[in-house]
């Protein structure tokens, strides 16, 4: 199913608790008949709480006149990226209500760091570390809106005879609250796929060669479902229809979990009680992995990362071999 249409009408509640502390926002219409069958913790469904504030975000914009496209998006950052057959676990939503599309795709959560002063770094299935702050490479969640896309050169990748340059398009995303700093951080969206530098090869007639005549030539690594540098990452067939649904058309993201999700899910495993008494949710796979999440606010994980980088040596870049 395509991510063509006219979407839709929001959700005032879910019949699901809100976990944690998240922004108040304007209800919502109520959950079209054909969307419940898509809400559930089961693989390709949405949990209803991340449903209820991904609708309430779009209807707020909506109202502000911020959005018009007829679709909106969501993320759940705590379900596992792997499926329990192996194929990339889909986490990622596309929903267009009034023509009653609902599709479900993989996606990246941030990898982060580990560090001689903090250990922020995360597993490949599931996160258990989010932060806001710049260079943590950490997934934050929360309120986002699309913005504008920006195309540029990776690298050539392929057959020694058959050298193509190959391009990334990455779509911004501006946040508000505790993301109000995605720009800054340099947080959007993007096909999971990177080149992987090896060599350099001269090609004087290319617009991407250096002042020397070279450019530099790769692999091409697709890490569709892994982890990212904080970005939201897809598959390079959900990543054209994305990037084609929102261009010059933005549209609303909402990522769970908010740093008051994670806080009350740590505090609530930490003395024992259930997360559904206590009204909260995580998904149960990865909460058995991770045990306990974390939120390090950028006020405490940011001073760590500048003095991890003010310690690094300063070094020339490396040089890469010419292409054999």
């Amino acid at each position: 199913m395509r991510f063509t249409a006219l979407c839709f009408a929001l959700a005032a509640g879910v019949g699901a608790a809100l976990g944690g502390a998240a922004p108040a926002r304007a209800g919502a219409p109520e959950v079209p008949a054909w969307l419940h069958a898509h809400l559930g913790t089961g693989e390709g469904q949405i949990a209803p709480v991340v449903l209820d504030r991904a609708r309430r975000l779009y209807h707020e914009k909506l109202q502000q006149g911020t959005v018009r496209n007829p679709c909106y998006l969501a993320m759940d950052a705590t379900r596992p990226s792997t499926a329990r057959d192996g194929t990339p676990g889909r986490r990622f939503y596309v929903i267009c209500e009034a023509q009653r599309s609902f599709r479900a795709v993989s996606s990246g959560h941030g990898n982060g760091r580990k560090l001689q002063r903090a250990d922020f770094s995360n597993g490949r299935d599931c996160a258990r570390h989010f932060s806001n702050a710049e260079g943590s490479k950490l997934t934050a969640g929360g309120s986002y809106v699309t913005a504008e896309t920006r195309t540029s050169f990776k690298g050539y990748v392929g057959a020694a005879n058959r050298r193509e340059p190959f391009f990334r398009t990455f779509l911004l995303f501006d946040g508000e609250g505790e993301t109000a700093n995605a720009r800054e951080r340099a947080i959007g969206g993007h096909p999971a796929v990177l080149v992987r530098w090896q060599c350099r090869f001269k090609n004087p007639d290319s617009p991407h060669a250096d002042t020397e005549g070279y450019v530099p030539y790769g692999k091409l690594v697709n890490y569709t479902g892994g982890r990212s540098n904080g970005c939201t990452t897809w598959s390079e067939t959900a990543s054209k229809e994305i990037l084609a649904l929102v261009e010059d058309n933005p549209t609303t993201l909402y990522i769970y979990p908010e740093s008051g999700d994670i806080d009350a899910v740590a505090a609530a495993v930490t003395v024992g009680r259930s997360l559904s008494r206590a009204g909260l949710y995580w998904n149960d796979t990865c909460l058995q992995t991770i045990r306990a999440p974390r939120f390090w606010p950028k006020e405490t994980l940011g001073p760590i990362i500048d003095d991890w980088r003010a310690s690094l040596p300063k070094l020339a870049p490396p040089e890469l071999p010419i292409c054999k």
